[in-house]
């Protein structure tokens, strides 16, 4: 099962990480697609393994952890993954005290297995640190306005929490689980409308108006940036999302990229 992360940016940087794409509802823009097979599955699988293959206790342990996770680093890949391009593993990794001196003095120890909350947290935190690094390189700007957090896992507030920290930003959810349908049929109104026309026309036309009324509707699910210490945790994080990227290199180097 392959997942797909989207992001706009008018200063695109193509690069191996992912795909850029004109933007079809936005001329002046770029769409940034990011793609991943180790996801909700990954997650079933951790929790099988360390929460007694019940959500509710996988929930509480991940909030029974700081964020940042003690240094403590998972990559998970329960199958072949695209981005990076690694084999089946698990790797553990502990990073010293994170500072804002060069990345170069801050070492890590590789470890067999953390207890069961910190590979709860390292399993959630690592899947959005990559999300972020890898988007980032593409010229998404970090911190973006604002996710818009769609299938599944958009119901669950512990994992949109994290979410919300690592890339520094309030998290929404929308009304309709099956995004993907919902935005073919924008596409194919905003495609009609604008032949109707004889040319281009801003995509919002098609909702103008009504979009507190439809299943376009966003809800607030975290907010970001109003508590003392968001700034200090965001900055932690990019040390940390940099960190990860460079043992991520390691691990592509050492163990070659699938074929």
């Amino acid at each position: 099962m392959i997942f797909q992360v989207f992001g706009v940016t008018d200063v695109p940087e193509p690069s191996l990480d992912g795909n850029i794409l004109p933007n079809p509802v936005d001329p002046s823009t770029y769409m940034v697609m990011l793609c991943y097979k180790n996801g909700s599955l990954t997650r079933e699988d951790i929790r099988d393994r360390y929460a007694e293959k019940s959500w509710d206790v996988f929930n509480n342990l991940l909030e029974q952890t700081d964020p940042l996770n003690g240094g403590k680093l998972g990559f998970y890949y329960k199958e072949h993954e695209i981005l990076p391009p690694l084999p089946v593993g698990f790797h553990r990794y502990i990073v010293d005290t994170l500072t804002s001196g060069p990345l170069a003095e801050t070492k890590e120890r590789q470890k067999d297995e953390f207890d069961p909350p910190s590979e709860v947290r390292a399993l959630i935190e690592g899947q959005f640190m990559s999300m972020r690094g890898h988007a980032e390189r593409c010229g998404l700007p970090v911190p973006p306005k604002r996710i818009i957090a769609t299938g599944g896992a958009s119901s669950n507030q512990a994992i949109l929490k994290t979410l919300a920290s690592v890339f520094g930003c309030p998290v929404y959810t929308v009304q309709r689980p099956d995004s993907a349908s919902l935005g073919a049929a924008l596409r194919a109104a905003h495609g009609w409308l604008c032949k109707k026309q004889g040319e281009f026309v801003p995509i919002s036309r098609v909702y103008s108006g009504g979009s507190d009324r439809t299943s376009l509707s966003m809800k607030l699910a975290v907010p970001f940036g109003g508590c003392e210490g968001d700034d200090e945790l965001l900055n932690k994080y990019t040390l940390l999302v940099e960190k990860r990227l460079e043992i991520e290199q390691k691990l592509v180097e050492r163990f070659g990229r699938v074929k």
